[in-house]
This record gives structure tokens, sequence and C-alpha cells, in this order.
């Protein structure tokens, strides 16, 4: 073994040192995506899933005739959630229909990489003169799923 220094770069994330803390963020790798995807070029949008958006496995849109990009997105999306807890809502909804596709589904997933693309340089900041202190929430939301009526929890 040796020592190669301070970690700046590792499996796709950034990491920033300064005497402030620790700065963590995925804009390289996220980038790599929205290129991978042909949206370097499209507009941005103020959140990652319209508001009262219901997702259901067989209805809304035609079936996907080629799933292995949204399933492939859908993936990189899951890594993302590392840094940014503000959009694993909306990676959990679209996560759910792997097994049946619908454009819809495809069309939630581009408004995700949208949004991501307007927020592409936030990231995770630890303090350096903050306490060490773990605080874990939940939420629960009883039958709230419309498709099998199963119970349905946050962190």
């Amino acid at each position: 073994m040796k020592d190669l220094g301070h970690l700046s770069y590792f499996l796709g994330l950034e990491i920033t040192r300064s005497t402030d803390g620790l700065y963590i963020t995925q804009a390289k790798y996220a980038f790599d995506l929205l290129s991978r995807a042909g949206l370097t070029d499209s507009k941005t949008v103020d959140i990652p899933v319209e508001l009262n958006a219901h997702l259901t496995p067989l209805r809304g849109g035609k079936p996907l005739s080629n799933p292995s990009l949204y399933k492939r997105l859908v993936d990189i999306l899951v890594y993302l959630i590392i840094t940014r807890l503000d959009i694993s809502y909306a990676v959990h909804q679209v996560s759910q229909y792997l097994s049946a596709l619908r454009s819809t589904h495809y069309a939630i997933v581009l408004r995700i990489l949208q949004y991501w693309k307007g927020t592409l340089f936030h990231g995770l900041f630890y303090s350096a003169q903050s306490p060490l202190v773990f605080r874990a929430f939940s939420d629960a939301d009883w039958a709230g799923d419309p498709t099998d009526r199963r119970s349905t929890t946050g962190y």
C-alpha cells in the first residue's frame, strides 16, 4: 500500500476539502449521465416530480418497446441518491415499475434528470465545526400505494 494523498475523486464521488469541512458531490458522474441520455441541452425544472403524479403499472401511456435505457437510467439514479437525498422519493417511485414500463414512467425519469441538471453542483456538506450527531426520521403512509394498498414508508 502507498499513500496517494487526499481523496479527491472516487467511484463517481467528488470530495473537496476546506478548513470549513468536507463537500461531496457527484457532478461529473451526473453530467456523464445527462450526456448519455442526450439531455445536455434540455431545459431544467424546479421539482423532480409533478405534484399529484400517480404512477401505476398498467395505466398511463404506451408500453416501452426497448426498456434497457430506462433500466440503466434508473440504476444510475439509485446510485446518485448517495449525495442527493432530495430525489430519493422520485427515484423510488420510478424504480417500482421496472417490470411494467410505460411511456409515462420514462417521462418522469427524464423529468428527474432535468431537475438534476438544474441542481448539478448540489451535494453534501460535512462541517468541521459541528459535532457529529446522528438523527433519523421516519414517516409511514398506511395503505398509500394505490396499486396494492400496502403501506409505504419514507425516511
